[in-house]
């Protein structure tokens, strides 16, 4: 049978080239291994784990977590913090591109919306906890401007709500959905719509919201979805960010999983498939609410009024876009100010004392987390380019046009829960002899850096000329040849920023680190977090600033790069849409 199969698959493999294994070994690599994880937390909620000696099916893990008296108040800050995180930056998205649109602020609110991405989620939760607490950097100044004594008794961050971390969420994914908003109207013929609606007496905002945003809102689902299911379920931020009587539902299950008590892993499964029913109802939620909006909407879409000129829209965009760059610019500040800090009393606006001592502390701790953290950032975006770019060449060889349903399974590992498979996922690892090693590690980053990279470079590749391929063939060169020396030259640009996305995210994983790496490796996100923990805001400031220059580092290669290898070569400058 094994001759009879070789001779059947050579001859396909010949006839449609070894690029047509990579879409089903990239889906293996990044989808199954998330459903087995989900199937793997399963099986204990329903008290099912030979290795704890459970081989009998029961609803106890469940009634256990019931019964715990954190759950309530834990699902309370989960769903508050969650679904307000989501709707203000799906609001501040929609507002900043419809009264925004067309100006020069928006342009440059364009370019800077991947490097506000590209910051890590607890580098920007730390550095916004330094901003907004009672003894934060915002009341230093404002005691500084307008005096004052002691700083005020309020509960931030920490709130019982998630409200402080609802902010956080909001600063954090509102980059995300512009990104997501921006990639959409480049697919659309934005300004000729605009045109017709403006030449029709509609304000821009009103043209914008009647006109763009029912055509948009289709590719915007997933991405709202996929902010959805993290904001419900982030670890990191809430760490730092959210309530601690009780945590969040994420940070509680955590807890569970790390007890020294064995006996809590079944509750805690269980409590991750809560957190999936969760996401899923959540969803589910948005999109009644995105048919019944649709439906009361509908009058005010077919109706005559016009809007206004859209001055005060834009005066309140343009109010909203600098303080968004503001708190993203002062967190970021807010880090290196505090790294550097030796003493900085309250209410000096800023340290008296000032030094390389913390950075000097950390000495061989840092250096370990940050060649961990290099190492898997780069092995797991090196991996996520060549499967992407694989990929995309095998649909353009062979003219193949994916549907919805394969953007779907690409979302996939975004839109679960991490807390809901990674248990699971481990438990695998585990199984096969894997669990806390330096492969696994980077197949765990490899889950969440692939589908970003992939989505990165889907459209530029997409859009590439295919008349310059063909010119390729007709000179008479190969495929390969073609490949290497045309279509990689000219959408170098395009594979640096997917580079430089998938090497921000890994650096920004806490969760699959700690569960693959079974707390054996460290890297600037663990010990971020652990620093803060500590309540050392020195060293949290060295970690979380180091952990927020390394994205933007990335960013800055990615953008110079180009112009550095095409510097004369300006007429393929010109081919890639740069002046």
């Amino acid at each position: 049978m094994a001759p009879a199969l070789r001779q059947i698959e050579i001859p396909y493999l010949r006839r449609r080239g070894w690029l047509s294994l990579l879409p089903a070994l990239t889906v293996a690599l990044f989808l199954l291994p998330v459903l087995a994880g989900v199937i793997g937390t399963l099986l204990p909620a329903l008290g099912f784990l030979p290795g704890l000696g459970e081989r009998t099916f029961s609803l106890r893990p469940l009634r256990e977590l019931l019964a715990a008296p954190e759950l309530p108040g834990a699902v309370i800050a989960t769903l508050v913090s969650g679904l307000l995180a989501t709707l203000l930056a799906f609001l501040s998205a929609v507002g900043l591109a419809a009264s925004l649109q067309g100006t020069r602020l928006f342009v440059w609110l364009g370019r800077l919306t991947v490097p506000l991405l590209a910051m890590p989620h607890a580098a920007l939760a730390l550095g916004f906890a330094f901003l907004i607490a009672p003894s934060g950097w915002l009341v230093r100044l404002a005691v500084a401007l307008l005096g004052g004594g002691a700083p005020p008794d309020l509960p931030v961050p920490g709130d019982r709500l998630g409200l402080t971390l609802a902010a956080g969420l909001w600063l954090k994914e509102t980059p995300f959905l512009l990104l997501a908003v921006f990639a959409g109207m480049n697919q659309l013929p934005v300004a000729r719509f605009l045109d017709i609606a403006r030449s029709l007496g509609y304000g821009p905002a009103t043209a914008w919201l009647k006109v763009i945003l029912p055509i948009l809102y289709g590719q915007l689902r997933l991405p709202i979805y996929a902010v959805l299911a993290f904001s419900l379920s982030v670890v990191d931020m809430a760490l730092i960010l959210g309530p601690t009587t009780p945590p969040t539902l994420a940070t509680l299950l955590l807890g569970w999983f790390d007890d020294p008590s064995l006996a809590k892993l079944l509750p805690a499964a269980a409590g991750g498939m809560l957190q999936l029913f969760l996401a899923v109802a959540a969803i589910l939620l948005w999109r009644l609410a995105e048919l019944g909006f649709a439906r009361a909407a509908g009058p005010w879409l077919a109706g005559g009024r016009r809007g206004h000129r859209g001055g005060a829209g834009r005066r309140w965009g343009a109010a909203a876009a600098l303080l968004l760059l503001f708190l993203a610019s002062a967190s970021m500040l807010a880090l290196g100010l505090w790294s550097l800090a030796r003493r900085w009393p309250f209410p000096a606006p800023l340290p008296i004392v000032w030094g390389l001592g913390n950075w000097q502390g950390a000495g061989p701790d840092l250096a370990r987390a940050l060649t961990t953290s290099l190492l898997l950032a780069s092995t797991a975006t090196a991996i996520a380019v060549v499967l992407s770019l694989g990929c995309l060449e095998n649909e353009r060889r062979h003219g193949l046009h994916p549907s919805a349903r394969a953007l779907w399974l690409i979302y996939l590992p975004l839109l679960i829960p991490q807390i809901s498979f990674m248990f699971g996922t481990t438990t695998l690892l585990a199984w096969l002899g894997l669990e806390a090693s330096l492969p696994a590690l980077i197949w765990s980053h490899l889950l969440f850096v692939l589908p970003y990279v992939f989505l990165m470079l889907a459209d530029p590749y997409r859009a590439l000329d295919e008349r310059y391929r063909r010119t390729g063939l007709c000179l008479g060169a190969g495929e390969s040849r073609v490949f290497f020396a045309v279509t990689l030259p000219m959408l170098l640009r395009p594979i640096l920023l997917a580079a430089a996305v998938g090497f921000s995210v890994s650096i920004a994983l806490y969760l699959p680190t700690l569960f693959a790496g079974a707390g054996r490796y460290t890297t600037l996100a663990t010990e971020a977090v652990a620093a803060n923990a500590g309540a050392d805001r020195r060293l949290a400031g060295v970690y979380g600033f180091l952990q927020a220059a390394l994205p933007l580092a990335g960013f800055a290669i990615a953008l110079l790069l180009p112009r550095l290898v095409f510097r004369h070569r300006r007429g393929l400058l010109m081919a890639r849409g740069r002046p």
